[in-house]
């Protein structure tokens, strides 16, 4: 058995001489323009995900990951973190120059942090599994510190208790004790394109999360969902308003022919 060990060993050890260098850091990117995101703070993310529905962006919305501080809401550009399956080669690789309490210093989980800049939000490619910890108390943190908005992860964090005092918003799929390489995945590039539960978010994309769920709003469809958004927001107030007076359902959600001079007209009076 031990000899069968060492043998496997000698291989991995071998093969780690060709394993890719990490962490792999994507190319540079610009994020939106601040004006862009403080027009896209009064949107919800109901309202961007039907948006861009109809505009024929169908996957925005991340399945799974669930509000953790009710009530919170962030927007703001999107940088990324990226997991992948573990492989003997690449561990073998990186633990030749590091030692074991040091690993994941060596992995893309460090190197996204110090990317972060303030008003920035993380999103994270996890698979949605339960046996990674993506990251815990210290690392989010140092996140609050440097003055990011919120943390999206396609999967679960640990050190939930601690991690509720800091109060970062943050959006998971559950929680877990394990540390990030601890399970089957590897911290493996940052500020590449990632997929959130088959939704895909490009760095410098748009990051809109609240109660309802976290949509990622393409950057270049940022300003049309801002402009749409006001039309659609102002209708909905005379759509509500109507509706609490005891107004017809299908006239005023949503607006049939009559509703709709019938909301002109309100708008108009508004202004």
């Amino acid at each position: 058995m031990n000899e069968r060990l060492d043998e496997a060993t000698r291989f991995s050890l071998m093969a780690a001489a060709g394993a890719p260098t990490l962490p792999i850091a994507g190319p540079a990117f610009r994020r939106p323009e601040p004006a862009v995101i403080r027009a896209l703070n009064g949107v919800s993310s109901a309202t961007a995900s039907a948006l861009m529905h109809r505009m024929g962006v169908r996957q925005t919305f991340i399945a799974g990951a669930l509000p953790r501080q009710p009530g919170t809401k962030v927007v703001g550009p999107i940088v990324t973190l990226q997991f992948m399956p573990k492989r003997e080669d690449v561990m073998a690789g990186i633990a030749l120059n590091v030692p074991e309490e040091q690993l994941e210093k060596a992995t893309a989980l460090w190197a996204v942090f110090e990317t972060v800049a303030p008003g920035d939000v993380l999103a994270v490619q996890a698979y949605g599994d339960m046996n990674t910890g993506c990251m815990g108390e210290m690392l989010i943190t140092y996140f609050k510190g440097r003055g990011g908005a919120g943390i999206v992860v396609d999967g679960c964090i640990r050190d939930w208790p601690r991690v509720q005092e800091i109060g970062t918003p943050l959006w998971t799929a559950g929680f877990t004790p394990n540390y990030a390489s601890q399970g089957p995945y590897l911290p493996w590039a940052y500020n590449v394109p990632v997929a959130l539960n088959r939704v895909l978010a490009i760095p410098g994309d748009i990051m809109i999360a609240d109660d309802d769920g976290a949509v990622v709003v393409p950057a270049a469809m940022a300003d049309m969902v801002a402009e749409h958004t006001i039309r659609h927001e102002d209708w909905e107030e005379f759509s509500r308003m109507k509706l609490a007076e005891g107004g017809s359902l299908k006239r005023y959600y949503p607006l049939d022919d009559t509703g709709q001079a019938k909301y002109e007209t309100w708008a108009k009076r508004k202004k």
